[in-house]
């Protein structure tokens, strides 16, 4: 699916819009939800030291500034969140990021809804730095696991993860023409990989 569809002034058809909204605290709280669910895969010792590390980095830290903060508190953040001020998508994307560095510290899946990632690497595309934008500028990318794309152009492809990864910085694959040697997973490869040469 074209993300662009949906934005304000696309050419989509005409359609009842009054459940529309910006507003982002039911995945911005799925996601605080998801970092509980990946705290509890580290060593107990770190638990704790993760979930504050991953509320500073979401910039939830105001919700959670209690100096005895635990991984166990994160359920209790998300359902603040729900009932709390509307959150928008540079919320989500912070969030989503905090979320993908905690994966990784811990070895898990993040297990971000495609939809989410969606609206996160179409922020993204307009506010990452200048070379990540560059990258992908006059193409479309696509998802190749999730119904989404977002750009115009010839194509670039690869996994929702992997896109958003490498426009918030925490990869340096960015994705493929159809045909190229795409990597199976998110995982980043080591820079001097051969095969992100040429």
């Amino acid at each position: 699916m074209d993300l662009a569809r949906y934005l304000p002034l696309s050419q989509r058809g005409r359609d009842d819009e009054s459940g529309v909204t910006g507003d982002r605290r039911v995945e911005l709280a799925a996601l605080v939800r998801g970092a509980q669910r990946l705290a509890t895969i580290a060593d107990a010792s770190q638990r704790d030291d993760l979930a504050r590390a991953f509320a500073g980095d979401a910039g939830l830290l105001a919700l959670a500034s209690r100096p005895d903060f635990s991984a166990s508190d994160l359920d209790g953040l998300a359902a603040q969140i729900e009932a709390g001020p509307r959150r928008k998508i540079p919320d989500l994307q912070r969030t989503v990021r905090a979320l993908l560095q905690l994966a990784d510290a811990v070895g898990g899946d993040a297990r971000v809804a495609p939809l989410t990632l969606g609206a996160v690497a179409l922020q993204a595309s307009i506010t990452a730095p200048f070379d990540r934008r560059a990258a992908i500028s006059g193409h479309t990318v696509v998802a190749v696991d999730a119904d989404w794309s977002i750009g115009r152009g010839p194509e670039l492809r690869g996994s929702a993860e992997g896109i958003v990864r490498f426009l918030l910085g925490l990869s340096d694959i960015p994705p493929r023409a159809p045909g190229r040697d795409e990597p199976s997973d998110a995982t980043p490869r080591p820079a001097d990989d051969p095969r992100d040469l040429g």
